[in-house]
């Protein structure tokens, strides 16, 4: 028999019989199953080796016949080519239960490994404040539209830059989930960035840095302007610098406190030790910089007022429509690598400064040459701690 709407009325269950399995005679496999009570559901049954497997297709009162049969074919399609609509049904309905919610804890833990403290924290927040709005939803349902939507979202509360940053950490979490199999593609794909990246060259000029110098002032925040200058690291890892890590000249910045996660080895040369002697050492604290129990806070207060100070100099010396030419604190990283460069300093050596990696430093080869570059690092820093010696002194070189 044919399973037609017309004929649907006609199927009953069998006297004695608490279930029966009806199939259509055009369409093997395509059936309808009657219970006791009046249930009836369309099914599609088929075998995968010798077990025998059914998945249900709805019920006549909302699925047509037609539909029914489609849906069906379609399911027994599949088999033929190898697959099995039972299993995937289950994977679905476990896909299905996976929130993103539930994943970024696990990705947390994994990203920590690999993420510097302060980093780690920001993408903690990210994801579990910014994202908060689809942490309920399954990572199978969130598609490039919703994430769309809550960047349009984060942008008009928290600003494009919050949202930016909060975009890369949700692709960060996708990437990871791909590979532990917990999700299909990255929604945030080809999603429209909230800002557009700048292409950062700032390079201070010897003017410029001599002024730095002069204007960073006493205290902490001064310090911390004369060492990112001197070495080329981050702000944070200036900010947190610790008296645990320096063993006589050599500071090693833990991996955990590096932007790439891995440690960092900087012979610093007498000079910046200098400067280092200068900072007044508390008994009960580890970090050299800050205040209470964590490092150097307030950067944005102290670069505005070492801002001032400069823009005051500046305009002493040119008039009072002198201006002082925007910069960060990570031009002050950029301004070290150029030079270096400029005195001779080999690339390679001045990525082992930056702790940039590289296909020289990637793999064993890498644990060695951390080593190896020891000497040249020492040489590189003290060329360059020279240099500055010789600017901020108003010496031509």
């Amino acid at each position: 028999m044919r399973l037609t709407k017309g004929n649907l009325g006609k199927l009953t269950l069998p006297v004695g019989k608490s279930e029966a399995l009806i199939f259509d005679e055009d369409l093997p496999g395509f059936g309808l199953r009657i219970r006791a009570g009046g249930k009836r559901t369309w099914v599609a049954q088929y075998r995968i080796g010798t077990k025998q497997r059914r998945i249900t297709l709805g019920t006549p009162e909302t699925v047509e016949p037609d539909e029914a049969r489609r849906r069906a074919k379609e399911a027994l399609a599949k088999v033929s080519l190898g697959g099995d609509p039972q299993s995937d049904k289950h994977a679905a309905r476990a896909s299905a239960a996976v929130t993103l919610g539930a994943i970024v804890p696990n990705y947390l833990a994994h990203a920590a490994n690999h993420q510097s403290a302060n980093y780690h924290a920001d993408v903690k927040r990210y994801l579990e404040v910014h994202w908060a709005p689809l942490a309920e939803m399954a990572v199978a349902k969130i598609d490039r539209a919703r994430v769309s939507m809550q960047l349009g979202e984060l942008s008009k509360v928290r600003g494009a830059h919050s949202a930016d940053r909060a975009r890369a950490a949700l692709s960060s979490l996708f990437g990871w989930a791909i590979g532990e199999g917990l999700a299909h593609a990255n929604p945030t794909a080809d999603t429209n960035r909230p800002i557009q990246p700048e292409t950062r060259d700032r390079v201070l000029t010897d003017a410029e840095l001599a002024l730095v110098w002069r204007c960073a002032g006493a205290g902490d925040y001064g310090f911390i302007v004369q060492l990112l200058t001197l070495t080329g690291c981050r702000r944070e890892e200036v900010g947190a610098m610790a008296w645990s890590e320096l063993q006589g000249s050599m500071w090693t910045i833990p991996g955990r406190r590096t932007k790439n996660g891995l440690p960092l080895e900087l012979p610093l040369p007498p000079s910046t030790m200098a400067i280092l002697g200068g900072v007044t050492r508390r008994d009960d604290r580890d970090l050299i910089f800050g205040a209470r129990t964590g490092p150097f806070s307030g950067w944005s207060k102290a670069k505005a007022e070492l801002d001032a100070r400069m823009l005051a100099e500046v305009k002493a010396e040119r008039g009072s429509k002198a201006a002082l030419v925007p910069w960060r604190h990570h031009d002050l990283r950029r301004t070290a690598a150029t030079r270096m460069g400029d005195l001779g300093v080999k690339p390679h050596v001045v990525e082992a400064v930056l702790n940039h990696i590289s296909g020289s430093k990637a793999g064993v080869a890498g644990i060695y040459n951390r080593a190896a570059y020891r000497d040249e690092k020492r040489a590189a820093l003290a060329l360059w701690a020279n240099r500055v010696k010789l600017v901020v002194a108003g010496v031509e070189p």
